[in-house]
């Protein structure tokens, strides 16, 4: 890899957040009809995967360069280069991989995701033939790691198609991994309603000895290993019992048992509680409830309702999951919006997103797990989403994290934390710490820090 790839990649770590802020704060007030169709509708509408909105494809060049040039390819590098920290990854696999990217490229960025992923389950099958059982569960991390960020691209490539296998072969590599631990990770069969849930229970040691419990509970797009990365990893290390779930709308409840989104989640953490009250290594009354990204939304509406929680965390405070989706929808999309014209709404959307890949992929991505294939029905959903009617309910200790330059939800999470009237804890992460962005995605040290320090204190 040439040294001009290695500078691109270190000026882009100084430069992004500039980059991802002023696409973020950009405004099209003067948005008419014609310029409304050009750019793409979903691309002011629903909110992308760094929440910013990209320059147009056509005008990056066409030769690999620094992927923060882009706010959606260079959030999630932040994402890979964090699952570094847990040993989910290697900082100079990822500069080669990025090597590869073309600015803008969905199919590059897949690929070298992809073929990263491949070379390292590889390695973690020959590791685990020869009983080189550490080795073996950190290469399938690295493999699992990839896997899940080649998944964040294959809605803007040109066979969509393949991301179910990709998805199948993420969660192999999970799976793998997670039998390597000591103690094992145990897989769960959580009851929920007619069918069940998935849970992953991972022990701090073999005493099963009751222990505090951590329930992390994912966002829109996350899986198993951004749950590791992003809570398991530090709850282990401090003694702690965790529990990682898929809910509805989250991996294999997603791609296998086709469950989707629902806002009044009190009915999917009332199970989960239930099902972790019956496991001998629980202490019932210390346990923690921690929600990432749009887990920041549910975790709070679950603890207005579920109150056999001590402890809850929203990273970041959410206070109105649509407020991203709407935010940028020209008047007269909003006016079809508001005033139920399900036609009408449905062919404005259609008609950008046919106008931009970027739209059609974002809108892809983010309707999926909500089930739905309308743009109407899927914008009608979101609205639910709110905490308006149920935050003055929750009696739960609360830490509402609120890092700076937070591109889906910014401001969320002061509107929450004013609202509350639990005790309650914020803290603010900032550039200068490293933690800036959604969910801190770069600096899971640090964040875990913040966050189990505040935990060993209330549930001391």
């Amino acid at each position: 890899m040439s040294t001009e790839i290695y500078q691109s990649f270190a000026d882009g770590l100084r430069n992004f957040r500039v980059t991802a802020s002023v696409w973020s704060t950009r405004k099209e007030n003067l948005m008419n009809r014609r310029s409304f169709i050009a750019i793409g509708a979903a691309a002011a509408a629903a909110p992308s995967l760094a929440q910013a909105q990209a320059p147009p494809i056509a005008a990056q060049p066409a030769a690999p360069a620094s992927p923060f040039t882009d706010p959606d390819f260079g959030f999630t590098t932040l994402n890979a280069l964090g699952h570094a920290y847990y040993h989910a990854g290697n900082p100079g696999k990822l500069l080669e991989i990025v090597s590869q990217i073309k600015a803008g490229d969905f199919e590059s960025a897949w690929s070298a995701y992809h073929q990263a992923s491949v070379e390292a389950r590889t390695l973690a099958e020959s590791a685990a033939s020869k009983r080189h059982n550490v080795s073996a569960r950190e290469a399938y991390l690295w493999a699992a790691s990839c896997f899940s960020i080649a998944l964040r691209f294959g809605d803007g490539t040109e066979n969509p198609e393949r991301m179910l296998p990709c998805w199948q072969e993420y969660a192999a590599c999970w799976s793998a991994a997670a039998a390597l631990f000591e103690p094992p990770i145990e897989r769960l069969e959580i009851p929920y309603e007619s069918g069940s849930l998935t849970g992953w229970f991972l022990r701090a040691d073999n005493s099963r000895r009751r222990k505090p419990l951590v329930i992390l509970n994912n966002g829109s797009d996350g899986m198993e290993i951004s749950s590791y990365v992003l809570g398991a990893a530090g709850a282990l290390a401090r003694g702690y019992n965790c529990l990682i779930f898929n809910g509805p709308g989250q991996g294999d409840s997603l791609w296998l048992r086709k469950l989707y989104f629902r806002p009044d989640w009190e009915k999917v953490i009332t199970p989960v509680v239930d099902a972790m009250l019956r496991r001998r290594e629980v202490d019932p009354k210390r346990i923690a409830l921690i929600g990432v990204s749009q887990g920041g939304y549910w975790v709070p509406r679950a603890l207005a309702f579920e109150h056999r929680i001590a402890a809850g965390v929203a990273d970041p405070g959410v206070w109105d999951v649509s407020a991203p989706w709407l935010g940028h929808l020209p008047a007269f999309v909003r006016n079809a919006l508001d005033g139920k014209d399900k036609n009408q709404f449905d062919q404005y959307l259609q008609m950008g997103a046919a106008a931009n890949v970027r739209s059609r992929m974002t809108l892809r991505f983010r309707m999926r797990p909500y089930g739905m294939t309308s743009y109407y029905d899927a914008f009608r959903s979101v609205q639910e989403y709110n905490l308006a009617e149920v935050a003055a309910s929750i009696r739960t200790p609360m830490l509402i994290t609120a890092p700076e330059g937070e591109q889906f939800f910014p401001s969320q999470a002061q509107k929450l934390y004013d609202t509350l009237t639990c005790p309650k804890t914020m803290v603010k992460f900032t550039q200068e710490q490293g933690a800036d962005q959604h969910c801190e995605v770069a600096a899971p040290g640090y964040r875990d820090f913040c966050i189990y320090n505040w935990l060993d204190e209330v549930l001391a």
